[in-house]
C-alpha cells in the first residue's frame, strides 16, 4: 500500500543498496590487497594460524643460511682437498725415485710439492671456518721423502676429505628439505588469506551492476509519492 508518511518501498530499496555498497567495499578491498583476509577483523582465528605459518618460515631463514654457510664452507675444504690429493700422488712417486737414489732434482720438485699442499691446506678456509688438519709431518724435509710416509698423509687426507664429503651432501640434503617446508608454510599461508582474484573480479562486476541497479530502483522508490500525488491532481 502506498502511503505519504512512511516510503516503505524506499526503506527497503536504500537497505538494499547499501548492504551492496559494504559487499561492493569488501570486495575491491580485496581485489586491491589481494587478500581475502587482510585483518584479525576480517577472520580472527584464520588470520592468526596464517601469521603463525608465515613466522615459521621467517624462522627458518637462519637455518637455511646456516646450512648455506657450511655447504660453503665443505666446498672450499673439498676444492682444496682435490688439490692437495693431486700434489700427495706426485710426492709419493718422487719420494719413492728418492728413496732409489734419484738426485737433488727429485728432492726439489718433492720440496715445492709439500709447499703447494701447505699452501692448499692454508687456503681451505672460508668465512673464518678452521683449515683441515692433518699429521705435523714434515712432508717437505729430506729426512721424510719417503713414500710410506706420504702415504701416510694421503690417508689421513682420505678420511678428512671422506667426512667432508659426507658432511657436504648432508647439508645439501638439509638444505632441500627446509627450503620446501619453508616454501610449504608459505604457500599454506597463503591458501589461508590470499583472495581467488579471478572471482573476486567478476564479483566485484556483478556487485556494481547492482550497485547501479539499486540507485535506479531507490530512484523508482522516492518517486512513488509524487505519484501518489498525482492522484490528486
Amino acid at each position: 500500500m502506498a502511503s505519504i508518511n512512511t516510503n516503505y518501498g524506499a526503506m527497503v530499496a536504500a537497505q538494499s543498496f547499501a548492504a551492496t555498497s559494504r559487499e561492493l567495499d569488501k570486495v575491491q578491498n580485496r581485489v586491491t590487497t589481494g587478500l581475502k583476509i587482510a585483518s584479525a577483523k576480517d577472520n580472527g582465528a584464520v588470520w592468526a594460524i596464517a601469521n603463525t605459518q608465515k613466522a615459521n618460515a621467517k624462522a627458518l631463514d637462519a637455518t637455511v643460511n646456516n646450512l648455506l654457510r657450511n655447504q660453503s664452507i665443505s666446498d672450499v675444504r673439498l676444492a682444496a682437498g682435490e688439490s692437495m690429493m693431486a700434489a700427495l700422488t706426485e710426492m709419493k712417486a718422487l719420494a719413492a725415485a728418492i728413496e732409489s737414489g734419484g738426485g737433488a732434482a727429485y728432492q726439489a720438485d718433492y720440496t715445492a710439492l709439500a709447499t703447494e699442499v701447505a699452501n692448499a691446506r692454508t687456503a681451505g678456509v672460508f668465512d673464518g671456518s678452521a683449515a683441515m688438519s692433518a699429521a705435523a709431518t714434515a712432508l717437505n724435509a729430506a729426512a721424510s721423502a719417503t713414500a710410506a710416509n706420504v702415504q701416510t698423509v694421503i690417508n689421513e687426507y682420505s678420511a678428512i676429505l671422506q667426512t667432508e664429503g659426507t658432511n657436504a651432501k648432508s647439508y645439501e640434503r638439509q638444505l632441500a628439505f627446509t627450503q620446501k617446508l619453508q616454501d610449504a608454510l608459505e604457500a599454506g599461508a597463503g591458501n589461508l588469506v590470499d583472495a581467488d582474484l579471478a572471482k573476486e573480479s567478476a564479483r566485484l562486476t556483478a556487485l556494481q551492476t547492482k550497485q547501479q541497479l539499486g540507485v535506479q530502483a531507490l530512484s523508482i522508490a522516492n518517486n512513488s509519492s509524487s505519484a501518489l500525488l498525482g492522484l490528486f491532481r
